[in-house]
């Protein structure tokens, strides 16, 4: 929710001082609780009189419950500090907002509960005074001048409360980094935030977003990171959309994703990183006058991936890594107007699987191959037009028990980049052809 002229001038910062004190003093107790728990927990069984599976087993556990204690420690103090900074730069913020409003009240201007600026200077005049006002031949001038100079006071105050909204999402964003656990350290996603950073000007900043000009090569990147969470949504149906229905159900551990590009003219390097952790389900099924569709999936454990792609005009090549631990299960089919898409997997263990390919004027070729470590088997066939507007003829086969995997195929046309192609191809022949004209009729 954004905030308002009136949000920021009735707002009572005061509480964030004293729960940034709680928050430090329970960050000094995680530690205490570290401290009592490695010397009378892990150090009392860790003398050498236990030995064994269990006692490997009980050690790991209580290294794990360690980490998380001294886990907790630098999450509540980093908290802390977070508070205390938005405290001291909010404050501060909205001391510079009540500044512009007495300041402009100083100078006859009234301003009212949404922050906008009148000026008033003339009200307190006598009706006598008034009246030669009126009269004077630069009143037309002093009346537009104490309008020009009540926008200016309007717009320095918008300028100053925005500038505390900003803060306020600096802050909230800070907050929501310092209590996400998107590594895999200690007990692995979802526990206390080992890495919390309690700098708001550090842990406050946007997520990355840019773009830079270095050398003629224009850079642009995107990140995000999200967890634990758990949720559900439940839409349908949808008549107007031809939607029957559709349901999901997640429990994330943690998720984290990036991507960025660089390009420079016809050429461009983009790439991307995913990885997720948790449990998801979903199904959903429609019609509409381009077809049917039906598909219902779900998925526990692990998975990472990392794609690339680099393009030169018409000529690009891409690859993709891909693992999963964890079991898997879907059933999907469709028909309609762009294409047919059947396909059914079912799958508990570990994959690791690479695929590349390459495509030159919009037409291209490429192939996937799996290492399966399990029990599953998969198949997969594809006639039809994705949401980029590509067409896509492609299938996938695998199996494992035990020992096994996957192996697929797929062509891509894209009619946009073929027509492009096509395009420049016939610029081409055109110049050419005037380039041989030219010449034979120089020489008569």
């Amino acid at each position: 929710m954004t905030l308002s002229y009136h949000d920021v001038m009735t707002a009572d910062l005061s509480p964030l001082a004293d729960v940034s004190e709680a928050w430090k003093k329970m960050g000094d107790r995680f530690g205490e609780l570290k401290t009592d728990y490695e010397k009378h927990v892990q150090g009392v069984l860790g003398n050498g009189n236990w030995q064994g599976l269990a006692y490997a087993a009980q050690q790991h556990n209580a290294s794990a419950t360690a980490f998380e204690y001294g886990a907790a420690k630098v999450e509540a103090l980093a908290i802390a500090s977070l508070l205390t900074d938005a405290h001291t730069e909010l404050t501060r913020l909205q001391k510079a907002v009540k500044d512009l409003v007495h300041d402009a009240e100083a100078m006859d201007y009234k301003v009212n509960g949404s922050g906008k600026a009148t000026y008033v200077g003339y009200d307190n005049l006598s009706e006598q005074e008034r009246y030669t006002l009126h009269h004077d031949p630069d009143y037309p001038q002093l009346l537009a001048d104490a309008h020009a100079k009540a926008q200016s006071w309007t717009d320095a105050i918008t300028k100053a409360v925005k500038a505390v909204e900003d803060a306020d999402q600096s802050v909230k964003r800070a907050l929501a980094r310092a209590t996400s656990d998107v590594s895999a350290d200690g007990t692995g996603f979802g526990g206390f935030n080992a890495q919390a950073v309690g700098d708001l000007a550090t842990a406050g900043t946007p997520d990355s977003n840019t773009t830079t000009k270095t050398d003629g090569w224009v850079s642009e990147g995107d990140s995000e990171a999200s967890g634990p969470g758990v949720g559900t949504s439940v839409t349908g149906p949808d008549t107007g959309a031809g939607k029957l229905g559709e349901a999901e159900a997640h429990a994330d551990l943690g998720r984290a994703s990036a991507e960025g590009s660089l390009t420079n003219g016809p050429m461009k390097l983009a790439g991307g990183a995913e990885v997720y952790a948790g449990a998801k389900g979903s199904a959903a099924g429609g019609i509409t006058n381009e077809g049917l569709l039906g598909e219902v999936g779900g998925f526990a454990g692990g998975e990472a991936s990392v794609k690339g792609r680099a393009d030169a005009g018409p000529v690009g090549v891409y690859g993709r890594v891909e693992t999963m631990a964890g079991g898997e299960a879907g059933v999907n089919a469709g028909i309609g107007l762009e294409g047919v898409s059947v396909g059914v997997e079912g799958f508990v263990g570990a994959k690791a699987g690479v695929s590349g390919g390459a495509d030159i004027g919009g037409i291209g070729a490429g192939g996937t191959v799996e290492g399966w470590a399990g029990v599953g088997a998969e198949a997969d066939a594809t006639l039809g037009k994705g949401e980029d507007g590509k067409w896509t003829i492609g299938a996938t086969v695998g199996a494992a028990v035990g020992l096994g995997g996957e192996v697929g195929f797929e062509i891509t046309v894209d009619p946009g980049k073929v027509a492009d192609t096509a395009g420049d191809a016939a610029n081409a022949v055109g110049d050419m052809a005037g380039t041989v004209g030219d010449a034979v009729g120089g020489l008569f």
